[in-house]
């Protein structure tokens, strides 16, 4: 009886009750899965999407009222579609518990066949607009005085693969951009961390994964011989944001099944 009092006894730090969160490319793949998590683990959650039929289609999963979950279709990878976010969120409210840069997207190509505009769009969607939203959105951070920042990187930016180096470098600025606003931003509240995804089962890396040959090359250099799911990195971001990872932060997590530790 003792045993199952205490198994049920389960501390507030592993909930996200009461916690308020942001959370662009919300509508599709780890964002869609993360927003799921954290709304079933009790965030009020605001979700940012480019896509208004996905952005719709993702409201109207979720039978909750209005102070639980709310949003805007925008397309973040836009300096004044950033900006435009970012004054929306400062008029709801003064403080602000968890932004999720998970926003993503990718051009494979060699490194010469590039396009300056092709390069321009990566890095704005990828790297730029986690930065800027989270140095525009410090104020309602801070105000929080126990916030999280969770950057989803890849462990392209750990590594070299056949992601294309654009990709790559933006993901690598990623991880060095987590650890240095962690400790910048330590003493005001707000933990940074980031996610490092391997292959997971979302519409970005199912474009390349149809090959058999690639996917089969991937399951060999991957211990747990299998794709991962969004669901498995929205646990991991949802841990990052509650209270009980409270004394972590600077960190770069993969979530790969073993593939950054395999080696030959």
């Amino acid at each position: 009886m003792c045993k199952m009092q205490h198994m049920t006894n389960i501390p507030n730090t592993w909930s996200l009750s009461g916690k308020t969160a942001l959370i662009t490319g919300a509508t599709k793949g780890i964002g869609k899965a993360i927003a799921n998590e954290f709304v079933r683990l009790g965030a009020s959650v605001f979700l940012v999407g480019r896509d208004s039929k996905a952005f719709d289609e993702m409201m109207a999963l979720f039978e909750l009222s209005v102070e639980r979950l709310d949003g805007t279709v925008a397309d973040i990878s836009k300096p004044d579609e950033r900006a435009r976010l970012v004054e929306n969120i400062m008029n709801k409210g003064n403080s602000l518990d968890i932004l999720v840069n998970n926003v993503g997207t990718n051009i494979r190509k060699k490194t010469t066949a590039y396009s300056d505009e092709e390069i321009e769009f990566i890095f704005q969607t990828n790297l730029k607009s986690a930065y800027d939203l989270s140095r525009k959105l410090y104020p309602a951070l801070k105000a929080s005085t126990n916030s999280a920042i969770i950057n989803i990187a890849s462990v392209a930016g750990l590594t070299s693969l056949k992601t294309g180096s654009v990709y790559a470098m933006t993901k690598a600025a990623m991880i060095q951009m987590t650890k240095n606003l962690a400790c910048e931003w330590a003493l005001d509240g707000i933990r940074v961390n980031a996610l490092a995804p391997w292959y997971i089962e979302t519409p970005l890396a199912k474009q390349v994964l149809q090959d058999q040959e690639y996917l089969q090359a991937v399951l060999n250099s991957t211990p747990m011989k299998r794709i991962g799911t969004p669901e498995e990195v929205a646990s991991a971001a949802a841990f990052l944001a509650m209270p009980a990872s409270s004394y972590i932060t600077g960190q770069c997590l993969a979530v790969d099944g073993g593939f950054m530790a395999y080696g030959f």
